[in-house]
């Protein structure tokens, strides 16, 4: 069976990640987004395994200290991490894997596996980004000013990444997103290894041929 390819996916907060990722998951098959360990209390709605594999701090600092984690963080007073047992599962059985990851977490991960592909999406303007995170008008300006702040940071590591989306058009931002993961299922390397079997009958001597 081929190996499924893991696809690191960052974006300032305000950029639509979320959104674009949600529904590229909906138009491909075999492809997942990887969920999340995370100490923060569930809220309501979420469903454990399905929005985060929730667990307390004892727990998630053993696993840290067993290295179970491609990568991970703490967030004010809660860990976030990326269970690599998990991850590397799903790419055994063929399945690309997408991680939603800050810059940080995506530099964690590579060093572990540097044949991850690593996608960064960007707003198409300042002005626009500042109007998505304001565009639910009930949090303070020093809050959006706050998060304005913390966008930008996110956003100075966007060189580090190996494509550039820019989410202003929804539909175009989109299929560049499915037209990079089906690039990357019919590179040589992968159609080899996923269609031997035609290969080998393709070029195979017929009986009597010299």
């Amino acid at each position: 069976m081929s190996q499924g390819t893991l696809f690191i996916v960052s974006a300032p907060s305000g950029a639509g990640k979320t959104s674009l990722v949600r529904e590229l998951i909906e138009s491909l098959d075999g492809i997942q987004v990887s969920v999340s360990h995370t100490t923060r209390a569930k809220r309501d709605g979420e469903v454990d395994g399905v929005n985060y594999h929730f667990t307390d701090v004892a727990d998630f600092e053993a696993r840290i200290a067993r290295s179970e984690f491609f990568e991970y963080a703490q967030v004010f007073d809660n860990y976030y991490g990326t269970s690599r047992q998990a991850v590397q599962a799903r790419l055994n059985a063929g399945q690309d894997v997408i991680l939603e990851i800050d810059w940080q977490g995506a530099r964690q991960v590579r060093e572990q596996m540097p044949e991850a592909v690593s996608i960064f999406i960007l707003p198409p303007s300042r002005s626009e980004l500042e109007r998505r995170l304001a565009s639910r008008g009930t949090d303070e300006h020093a809050v959006i000013a706050r998060r304005m702040r913390d966008a930008i940071s996110e956003m100075s590591h966007y060189d580090e990444y190996d494509y550039l989306v820019i989410n202003d058009d929804f539909t175009t931002a989109l299929e560049e997103l499915k037209s990079l993961v089906i690039s990357r299922r019919i590179t040589l390397a992968s159609m080899r290894e996923h269609h031997a079997p035609l290969l080998d009958a393709l070029l195979s001597q017929a009986p009597g041929v010299e």
